[in-house]
């Protein structure tokens, strides 16, 4: 549903065509096609419904239908479309297959009508000329030429890429220099070539790499997630090049070849001891290029691109695009996913649930059918987890809520007795959680019998040191608590000639030591005079 979505907004929002839509989003031109149809039928229109969710945006697109009975009917004029298709820029299908209907109302409907043009225009073999509309297509891949950069300290040189982009229109450039052609990388280029031109183009061209391409195919290429929520970020549109067809990315072709001869050759004598000091010299150079006027057309780039596409591209958003990266995760039994190490909590409904999860350098979003369900501050902490209550089941979130001295406090309610069980109990554990389960099993007595007998029994259990849940249960249970506590007996001395009492042995101690000082004084003696 997600792809439902960004096929009507590239479509009605960003007035891309089908064709470009269908390469956008990774599927055939015949479902673009269709898409667009229903949504028609529908009644739809962008932006969408703020309260559509995806099942009930599927079931209003896709209502069970009956396939009609397969016909053979009298073929269209296919050549006479397809010039008509030529001549006429702005022309559709969808208007071609209507004046069709009008004049033969039992004929194909419009999916089959689409299906049989694109098996006939098969057989065509045109070779088409491209055509750049002002503000429309910015072309971007990385020079096969990168920047050597001087470590001070270590003499060590690293190789730092190139990325470059070219306006179609006006043949405006950019290029900046980046550590590697990661998708942090790639998208912070293109956030800087942005911020250069100070406007968006309405799609970007880009070749079939990693960053930009997960999966790469001629006919259904898949958009990174996280290069795809930057063109929304900033309301255009993707548009991969074709595997193996350099006319389509033409312009960037050139481009880095001029980057390579201009900007690169004209900075091969220079030595930059940082990435910071190479992107300021390649800056200088890439205002000398685009300022430098043309050969056989009047002005230079700078001054067309203000001319021509300026006018025509998309106003910057208000803040830039921050760096996010998307990733699949399965909700654990303990309804929290995993991302680094560090686990994040979501509504516990979602266990065994499949989620999409981004995430910046500050922020982590789980996203399920389209819709945000939770937000967590990002950590680095490995093994621990980030848990908002509300996400917890009833029980959990109550138990989770308890500690030591939530537990005496409450116990201390009953009485003075009861709160020195419940400390005695939690202090007799290496973990004071251990002992919550006994606490609040004696806490809950109160419930059975009342909050005074509770009291007296935990009196009678710390009298007779019997401090345990069973014991104070069975102090209850046989109404104990209502008799009067047992008196300490008090011992008295004994008086028999066969028990020796404590002077004895401490005559015995003291003897001992006065015949141990007088041995170890003899020997002294036998040493001096030895």
């Amino acid at each position: 549903m997600r792809k439902i979505r960004e096929i009507l907004r590239l479509v009605w929002s960003c007035n891309q065509s089908r064709r470009d839509t269908s390469r956008t989003c990774g599927v055939g031109k015949s479902t673009v096609d269709d898409t667009i149809n229903r949504a028609v039928a529908a009644g739809f229109s962008w932006p969408l419904p703020a309260d559509l969710d995806d099942e009930a945006l599927e079931l209003r697109l896709y209502p069970p239908v009956v396939n009609p009975a397969s016909r053979k009917l009298p073929q269209p004029d296919w050549r006479a479309l397809h010039d008509e298709l030529v001549k006429h820029k702005k022309l559709t299908l969808m208007l071609l297959w209507q004046e069709y209907k009008e004049g033969e109302p039992s004929g194909y409907q419009y999916s089959q009508f689409c299906e049989l043009y694109r098996q006939w225009r098969k057989k065509l073999d045109r070779s088409m000329r491209q055509e750049h509309r002002a503000g429309e297509k910015f072309f971007v891949d990385y020079s096969g030429q990168t920047v050597p950069v001087v470590d001070a300290t270590t003499g060590e040189v690293r190789d730092a890429q190139m990325f470059v982009g070219v306006m179609g229109g006006s043949n405006q450039t950019y290029a900046d220099a980046t550590w590697t052609q990661s998708l942090a990388d790639w998208t912070g280029s293109h956030v800087r070539a942005f911020g250069f031109m100070d406007a968006v183009p309405h799609c970007i061209v880009p070749d079939n790499l990693l960053s930009a391409v997960t999966k790469t195919c001629r006919y259904e290429p898949d958009i990174n997630p996280t290069y795809a929520a930057l063109a929304d970020h900033y309301g255009t549109a993707i548009v991969p090049a074709r595997v193996r067809h350099p006319k389509d990315k033409a312009k960037v072709e050139g481009g880095v070849l001029i980057a390579q001869r201009f900007i690169l050759a004209g900075l091969r004598n220079r030595t930059f001891f940082s990435l910071a000091e190479a992107n300021a010299a390649i800056r200088e150079r890439l205002l000398l290029l685009n300022n430098r006027p043309f050969r056989k057309l009047p002005g230079c780039r700078q001054s067309r691109f203000e001319e021509i596409d300026l006018p025509a591209m998309l106003p910057l958003p208000e803040t830039p695009y921050e760096y996010a990266q998307w990733k699949k995760a399965r909700v654990h039994i303990d309804y929290h996913v995993e991302l680094e190490g560090h686990f994040y909590s979501v509504p516990h409904r979602l266990v065994k649930e499949q989620v999409d999860v981004r995430y910046t350098e500050t922020i982590v979003e789980c996203f399920y059918k389209g819709n945000r369900v939770a937000s967590h501050p990002k950590s680095s902490v490995q093994g621990k987890h980030t848990t908002t209550p509300e996400h917890m089941p009833k029980a959990h979130r109550e138990f989770a809520e308890w500690t030591p001295e939530r537990i005496i406090s409450w116990a201390a309610q009953t009485g003075t007795a009861t709160a020195q069980v419940v400390e005695t109990i939690l202090s007799r554990k290496a973990y004071p959680e251990h002992g919550f389960r006994s606490c609040m099993g004696i806490i809950s007595l109160a419930k059975r019998y009342t909050k005074e007998r509770l009291e007296a029994a935990c009196e009678r259990a710390v009298t007779i040191k019997g401090v345990t849940y069973r014991s104070i249960k069975s102090i209850l249970e046989n109404n104990l608590d209502q008799k009067a506590l047992p008196k300490q007996m008090e011992l008295l001395p004994v008086a028999h000639e066969n028990i020796r009492g404590t002077d004895y042995y401490n005559d015995e101690r003291k003897l001992y030591a006065d015949t141990t000082d007088h041995r170890e004084a003899e020997l002294d003696e036998t040493d001096s005079h030895g």
